[in-house]
């Protein structure tokens, strides 16, 4: 895995109006980046961040028309950042919870394909670079009080694996993220300890830096994944009991 200096670089970061996006979006720009294009359904929720090297375009990762455009714009791109993400389900009982979880998958791992189809070409012709994709460690083990948003970013998880393998020949690395509880609007309702946006964007950076192909940004997501590698089955138990509210065996 190739790290990527973000000194100088030319990055894009979609859902980058509010949580992780926009703490990723202020933390290239802190950490030296050259252009930040930060996309967001709503570029002028953008319009506080006051800096030259921002460049806000509108984006919905469900409209195929607004990816083209955006890739014809950023084609000097080098760092690609697949953050836009939503939790809209809280289980599978309910008919809504069918068009929920559409919308998830939609959203959540349709989107960052399409964004890998479109900008991989264009990493490629400036001589390599990093897609990123935001994922969970829900996206290694399913966390039963969100399923289906477990389910988006498990096929999240594979779509990574697999652009891992199919564009290094190409010199494009690819990092996934897989991050515990973050203190975003996403994670209200969660009852747990929530680490920062802004701390874990800049581990997130610190890992590209590092060239770490799997960067769990966070001290849950830390633990969790040293325990997963050790036992995924303890892990299933584990996000189980936080519904169950027995003990993980």
């Amino acid at each position: 895995m190739t790290a990527l200096r973000i000194e100088g670089t030319t990055a894009l970061v979609t859902g980058a109006n509010r949580g992780i996006g926009r703490a990723l979006t202020e933390a290239l720009l802190a950490r030296g980046a050259g252009k930040v294009y930060a996309t967001a359904r709503n570029p002028q929720a953008l319009s506080t961040v006051r800096d030259g090297r921002l460049v806000p375009l509108r984006l919905d990762v469900t409209d195929a028309d607004q990816i083209r455009a955006v890739a014809e714009a950023v084609r000097d791109v080098r760092l690609v950042i697949s953050n836009a993400g939503v939790a809209l389900a809280t289980g599978f009982a309910e008919s809504a919870d069918v068009d929920n979880a559409r919308r998830e998958m939609e959203v959540n791992y349709f989107g960052p394909l399409q964004l890998i189809q479109r900008l991989a070409p264009t990493l490629a012709k400036n001589g390599g670079g990093a897609v990123v994709t935001i994922g969970s460690v829900a996206g290694l083990t399913n966390l039963p009080i969100i399923p289906t948003y477990s389910a988006s970013k498990a096929a999240l998880h594979s779509l990574t694996q697999a652009a891992r393998a199919l564009l290094g020949g190409q010199r494009i690395s690819v990092f996934g993220v897989y991050a515990g509880p973050v203190d975003t609007d996403m994670s209200r309702a969660l009852p747990v300890a929530k680490a920062s946006p802004r701390d874990v964007a800049y581990a997130i950076l610190d890992g590209i830096e590092a060239g770490q192909a799997d960067i769990f940004p966070d001290p849950f997501a830390v633990a969790f994944g040293r325990q997963f590698e050790a036992s995924p089955k303890a892990s299933e138990r584990q996000l189980a009991a936080m519904v169950s509210g027995a003990p993980a065996a």
